[in-house]
């Protein structure tokens, strides 16, 4: 006689394991904040394009935002993410997917996650750091002590040289091309797609001092990408004159975003290589796909591609509050502006503030004392009397030391949460990326607070 196995309960409970344990102090912090769930809700409804009374069900506003947290605890791609939503009792029970219910796709979770705005998770974040479980981890007082800091957060794209550059839009307007032949029937073209690649390999291979051969390679090249930019103009002319079509409407719109950002390669490589012109970080383009991306130098040393992110913490590691600035500001401009930002979230300025050495000059000092700030501790002094910062050294050495825990926050965001090199496409996407890194990391660090 066969036995069966008694049948499992449709709720799963949780397992003894510490991850679950994190996973459900998290998921208690979360049902104490109903209103973060309402407004990923809302971001979903107003991105709803199809009848919301046809088809199969999408996610709630509660499992995206759940669903969210997870994807960055983990680090997994759409398509791990899928299976462990399939497979893991834990992660069902975390993001409320009751166990008759299948999971959602690897692209419909894409497709749901890019919805959310990063304003709205700007906003969630706010919301927990001052809510009441935030200010038991970080009473009223001790949170009057802040540090700030800023890190680079790169993009996801290959160092970008003009050969680089160039190739690339050969290879992608190569493709879009034949698109157009099989969506419109566009065929007055040519591929040099082979050839670009050649050129762009031998640039890459040719030692310092065939300057002349070089040069002579780029001429191929932008003359390569010119013709092939020509070709694609037409192409979206003849697109224009027909009539629309979903595969149409999107090679269209490819090439509207793209043939721009070719120009200005084509630009500013004859600049650089042809004119021996200096190019200025904010004039470059230094990718066809992620243009927003900024040039990031730091130490006059190294150089990134993506964008300065300003972070403030308080004692205990919360994450009070996150900006992400276009360009590459110094940090002396955005002293000031952080301990504002404190105030418009607080509704009071910190008593003490703690600094790296870039935030430090004079006019800042004065700035802050002038907005309330007792104690302004500039890592660097940079010829600033310590008395005039603070109240006495034994201040400024403890502020000084106090500042330096943010590093070790930053290493647990790059290392644990992902803000070593941001995976998410296009500008909306980096701070939806950035901000979630945020949010999860403080979610977890709350959750484990209450565990202890």
């Amino acid at each position: 006689m066969r036995h069966m196995s008694p049948q499992l309960p449709l709720t799963a409970p949780w397992v003894a394991h510490s991850h679950a344990a994190e996973l459900a102090a998290m998921s208690a912090l979360l049902d104490e904040q109903p209103a973060l769930s309402e407004w990923i809700q809302q971001d979903l409804d107003a991105g709803c394009a199809k009848n919301p009374r046809t088809g199969r069900p999408g996610l709630t506003g509660e499992q995206t935002l759940r669903i969210l947290v997870v994807r960055q605890l983990t680090g997994w791609t759409y398509a791990e993410l899928a299976f462990h939503l399939l497979d893991s009792t834990t992660y069902r029970t975390f993001c409320r997917i009751g166990a008759l219910t299948q999971p959602p796709s690897r692209s419909a979770l894409a497709a749901t996650l890019r919805r959310v705005r990063p304003e709205t998770l700007a906003r969630m974040n706010d919301q927990l750091v001052t809510s009441p479980g935030a200010r038991a981890v970080e009473p009223a007082r001790t949170a009057r002590t802040v540090r700030m800091d800023a890190t680079v957060v790169p993009v996801a794209i290959h160092p970008p040289t003009d050969s680089n550059l160039l190739s690339d839009a050969v290879r992608v307007l190569d493709r879009l091309l034949q698109q157009a032949e099989r969506e419109a029937g566009f065929t007055a073209y040519h591929r040099h797609g082979k050839r670009a690649k050649r050129r762009a390999l031998e640039i890459v291979h040719l030692a310092p001092q065939a300057a002349a051969r070089r040069r002579r390679c780029y001429r191929d090249l932008l003359q390569l990408t010119e013709a092939t930019a020509r070709y694609a103009t037409c192409a979206l002319v003849h697109l224009e004159c027909l009539p629309a079509t979903p595969g149409r409407d999107r090679v269209r719109r490819q090439l509207t975003m793209l043939l721009p950002r070719v120009a200005q390669v084509i630009e500013q490589a004859t600049r650089r290589v042809l004119h021996d012109e200096a190019v200025p970080a904010d004039e470059k383009l230094v990718s066809l796909f992620e243009a927003h991306a900024d040039v990031l130098v730091k130490d006059r040393r190294d150089t990134y591609y993506g964008h300065k992110v300003f972070l403030t913490t308080g004692r205990s590691g919360l994450i009070l509050d996150c900006a992400i600035p276009k360009g590459n500001p110094g940090d002396v401009t955005w002293a000031v502006a952080l301990v504002r930002r404190q105030r418009q979230l607080f509704g009071q300025v910190p008593r003490q503030t703690s600094m790296d050495g870039g935030f430090a000059s004079r006019a800042n000092l004065a700035d802050l004392k002038a907005l309330g700030v007792a104690d302004v501790c500039f890592a660097k002094k940079r010829s600033l009397a310590i008395l005039d910062m603070v109240r006495s050294q034994w201040v400024y050495d403890k502020l000084r030391r106090f500042r330096a825990g943010i590093e070790s926050g930053i290493s647990l965001l790059k290392r644990v949460f992902g803000l070593a090199r941001c995976v998410w496409k296009g500008a909306t996407g980096f701070h939806a990326y950035v901000r979630t890194a945020v949010l999860a990391a403080n979610l977890l660090l709350l959750a484990r607070d209450r565990l202890t």
